[in-house]
């Protein structure tokens, strides 16, 4: 999975437009410099904010990462954890009662 859409509890405001729907995109080893691979697995709130408008569609910027309501954010950040899981152990989350072989 290379690109995952969630839609917003509580939409974003910038200025007129209001931002109901994200397009997260798996990050690359760019988007991840200089934040902690176990600090977005532990979601810890700063890297997520942190890594968020690197991946985001339409592109976050701090202050909309700030803004963001916490069911919104925890959401997100399973959105961006999963991008780490290998695809097998997603395939068993998606297909419970299958045996792994």
């Amino acid at each position: 999975m290379k690109t995952q859409a969630i839609t917003l509890e509580h939409p974003l405001s910038r200025g007129e437009t209001k931002i109901g729907t994200l397009t997260l995109r798996r990050p690359n080893a760019g988007a991840l410099r200089g934040i902690s691979l176990r600090s977005i697995m532990d979601m810890d709130v700063s890297a997520i904010a942190m890594l968020l408008p690197r991946i985001s569609e339409p592109t976050l910027i701090e202050t909309d990462v700030d803004a963001m309501d916490p069911a919104d954010l925890l959401q997100a950040g399973m959105v961006v954890a999963s991008f780490f899981l290998p695809q097998r152990l997603l395939d068993d989350v998606q297909n419970p009662g299958t045996f792994p072989t």
